[in-house]
């Protein structure tokens, strides 16, 4: 998986391309705790993403849990296809703030 960067006014995008899994989790963990410590609007752009894993879902879920108690703002875009799929049938739409 790749993971860009941008900035955009007071937020940071940070786009996804490729597969999100056990192997790419924690990359994607990592640019998420530096992200939020840095913008209290943090955007995950899965455009491109074409894949989601259980472990994947895990970073999302704590990271929407740690943005919860700090008052900052996590934000999913554009997902898409097979990725909305899971977030529906997982009950993610439910609670993860997608636009």
């Amino acid at each position: 998986m790749n993971i860009t960067r941008q900035t955009q006014d007071d937020r940071l995008i940070i786009f996804l391309d490729g597969k999100l899994d056990t192997v790419t989790a924690p990359q994607l963990d990592a640019e998420l705790r530096a992200a939020l410590e840095e913008y209290s609007v943090v955007e995950v752009d899965m455009e491109k993403l074409a894949y989601i894993s259980s472990a994947g879902l895990r970073v999302l879920h704590s990271t929407h849990k740690r943005v919860k108690s700090s008052g900052k703002k996590l934000l999913i875009s554009h997902a898409t296809g097979t990725v909305l799929d899971v977030f529906e049938s997982t009950g993610f739409a439910g609670f993860l703030n997608l636009i």
